[in-house]
């Protein structure tokens, strides 16, 4: 409080202050939106092609959870029972997948560490947020402190990020959800990837089992030493009938 309170102080204008403010709040937002309402889920129909909106109704629940808690950790064990659940994903991929995305998926954070900036900065911030996202904790204000390491890497002041903690308290949420997300969807796009080579690699074997079977086998005797021929009409003649040798 005392941070964000000395900054507030020796601001000249506190209009400009709360506009900035509310820009990046805005800006967080709708980036986080755009990515987690269209892009991740036309990846997941374009591999898929399978509506990913029902897909994400079925995680609403730990969806709603990381908004509250705003940590992918706190979120993974309900995540994991609603993705077996009600999407359909084996136990041991999404035991697999969704502890490693909760640590190393963090996209929603990389999202908002980016500044405008010249060109090299640019490829200089995108690569640094991406792997310093991967080492971020999937815990609350996991994001905050790898912005410290964004900040020198562009050699910004870092006396200001005082600023963004007092609004990270919400933004944090959306970025969390992003994350959670992204880890749902690539458990799902696994599931299907999975699903799709063992439906490929048993219909082969079915194909060829239909082949080998005879298409007109003919049938068993009914009684020793006559056999019966069934015509195109349906009627039963005797095609030969029991001679005695004497």
């Amino acid at each position: 409080m005392f941070l964000v309170a000395s900054k507030i102080v020796e601001m000249e204008d506190i209009g400009l202050l709360f506009a900035s403010f509310g820009k990046y709040i805005l800006c967080c937002l709708l980036g986080h939106a755009i990515h987690g309402i269209l892009v991740l889920p036309l990846i997941y129909f374009l591999f898929t092609r399978k509506n990913p909106y029902h897909f994400l109704w079925g995680i609403m629940t730990p969806l709603a959870t990381a908004f509250g808690t705003f940590s992918s950790s706190a979120t993974l064990p309900l995540m994991m029972k609603c993705m077996e659940e009600n999407n359909g994903v084996a136990k041991h991929i999404s035991c697999f997948i969704l502890p490693i995305g909760a640590t190393v998926n963090m996209d929603g954070a990389a999202l908002f560490q980016q500044q405008l900036l010249d060109f090299v900065k640019i490829i200089t911030i995108l690569i640094t947020a991406t792997t310093t996202s991967v080492g971020a904790a999937g815990i609350p204000f996991g994001g905050v402190l790898t912005l410290v390491i964004i900040l020198e890497a562009v050699n910004l002041p870092v006396v200001h990020i005082s600023l963004i903690l007092a609004v990270n308290w919400l933004v944090d949420r959306s970025c969390t959800i992003l994350n959670v997300e992204g880890d749902a969807l690539g458990a799902g796009l696994l599931q299907n990837y999975v699903d799709h080579r063992e439906s490929t690699s048993t219909e082969p074997e079915l194909i060829k089992v239909k082949s080998e079977m005879p298409l007109n086998p003919l049938p068993a005797p009914t009684e020793e030493g006559n056999l019966h021929y069934r015509g195109p009409s349906g009627d039963a003649t005797a095609a030969s009938e029991k001679e005695s040798v004497m």
